[in-house]
């Protein structure tokens, strides 16, 4: 059933039945739902905002050097201004949604769904400030203007945290309107208990990237942890969807010669032992490795130098169709257990308490081998290793490690990537790199095309080096 409503929904959508006054279109479809049902909205939103972590990860993960292009010098592998049109538009169409439950959802004394709809609404909030910046927000929904003022990034990012404290004040109320439709809530399945975890996950999320700032407070972000998950059951994530999981999309693509999904070589080294002497158990379950000379080994694509094969043995690795992230029902994470492990680990040792940072960075590990289903034994075996069995010794540089292969694919990770300044164990410069950025790393999305057109009096000057407000590298 409930794959059956999401198509029904999401073509609905297709032909521009919902956020008929979102900013980016306006257009009227005079045979469209002017007035569309929570349900609708709720199925959208949820199933939306975790396709938007794929849209943005598909061009960060190039950033973070999980995946490499197979092509030499390709836009995104070697840090080239691209047009991000299509995220930008899904993200504004989800909040654009977003601001309309909350709307319906206060007129029928809603409360339940007008928690849902902050969180989401932060949620999407916060991916567009960590790649653009000052985005609009202020005017960009009630349909007022069709050139939004951009708003600041640093007072956006209060907006975040404040929608998502009223979003844990909305879920203490009694519900006295519609309930949240289990069938439509693709993240969570109404559950509002759950729903106010992530509401507290996100919060420590965006609490702890203000590491670099003079308003980093470890405290909070562990305080915020408190009330947020306490297994991977509570992981926000979607696990049906119209097709298939999109990065499942990309590695049948790749089967069927559309090259794409191919890994970077720093992931691999990460996890094959070169880099740190230690094989990953979780190699095996994200991508395959291939015969040479008889022995079975792992290599990944450098950046920017496109394959080395020519295409009739293979001799890099890629995403597959089996991979936990990349098969037909693999799940889209918006937020996970083993994400905040990491967190904690991070906000514990800058706070000065190394024990409390390592007992989290292991159990990081853990429930991320967990999630992905790697034997106990191995999972021992790994975790046991003197190279990240570190005890009390244990460095940032440890726990960004471990985060890094944790969050593979996730948009978030170009978020570590800026605040630990690329510091990753052997990371370079792609090949080909872009001579603009005059050998430094991409700190920001350049504007969508679109913007240029339909705003340019509003969209700020930035390059590629123009780092979001709470990067001060």
């Amino acid at each position: 059933m409930k794959l059956k409503f999401i198509y029904i929904v999401l073509s609905a959508l297709s032909l521009s039945v919902i956020a008929c006054d979102d900013y980016l279109d306006i257009n009227e479809n005079p045979n469209g739902a002017q007035v569309p049902p929570l349900k609708g909205l709720l199925a959208y939103t949820t199933y939306q905002t975790a396709v938007n972590t794929y849209r943005l990860g598909n061009t960060t993960s190039y950033y973070t050097q999980y995946l490499a292009s197979p092509n030499e010098a390709s836009a995104t592998d070697i840090q080239e201004r691209i047009n991000t049109d299509n995220a930008w538009e899904n993200i504004y169409e989800v909040m654009s949604d977003t601001y309309d439950i909350e709307t319906l959802a206060a007129e029928s004394n809603s409360p339940h769904y007008i928690g849902v709809s902050k969180v989401l609404m932060a949620a999407n909030l916060g991916m567009s400030v960590d790649v653009w910046g000052d985005v609009p927000y202020t005017e960009a929904f009630t349909f007022e203007t069709l050139t939004p003022a951009y708003d600041d990034d640093e007072v956006l990012y209060s907006t975040i945290l404040t929608l998502l404290d009223e979003a844990i004040t909305e879920f203490g109320k009694t519900n006295e309107g519609a309930e949240l439709d289990t069938d439509s809530d693709f993240i969570h399945g109404g559950d509002i208990a759950a729903w106010a975890k992530t509401a507290y996950a996100l919060k420590a999320r965006y609490l702890n990237h203000l590491s670099g700032t003079d308003g980093y407070d470890p405290s909070a972000v562990l305080d915020a942890l408190d009330n947020a998950y306490e297994s991977n059951a509570d992981d926000a994530q979607v696990t049906q969807f119209q097709t298939r999981n999109p990065w499942a999309q990309v590695a049948l693509n790749n089967e069927n010669l559309v090259l794409g999904g191919w890994l970077s070589e720093q992931l691999i080294d990460a996890m094959n032992g070169t880099t740190f002497g230690v094989f990953d158990p979780r190699l095996p379950l994200i991508t395959e490795s291939f015969s040479e000379d008889n022995v079975d080994i792992y290599r990944g694509t450098v950046n920017g130098a496109g394959r080395i094969g020519d295409g009739t043995v293979q001799a890099e690795c890629y995403l597959t169709t089996t991979g936990f992230y990349s098969s037909t029902e693999s799940p889209l994470i918006v937020i996970s257990y083993s994400e905040l492990k990491f967190i904690e680990a991070e906000a514990s040792l800058r706070e000065g308490n190394a024990a409390e940072a390592y007992d989290a960075y292991l159990e990081g590990i853990r429930a991320n081998m967990s999630k992905l289903g790697v034997a106990s034994d191995d999972i021992t075996a790994y975790t046991e290793d003197e190279t990240v069995a570190v005890g009390t010794a244990i460095t940032l540089d440890d726990i960004f490690r471990e985060k890094y292969v944790a969050m593979f694919l996730h948009p978030e990770s170009w978020v570590d990537a800026r605040r630990f300044d690329y510091g990753y164990k052997d990371f370079t410069l792609p090949e080909n790199h872009n001579s603009l950025l005059d050998g430094r790393f991409i700190r920001g999305f350049d504007y969508p095309d679109t913007e240029y057109l339909r705003n340019r009096n509003n969209v700020p000057e930035v390059d590629l080096l123009t780092g979001i407000w709470w990067d001060n590298n």
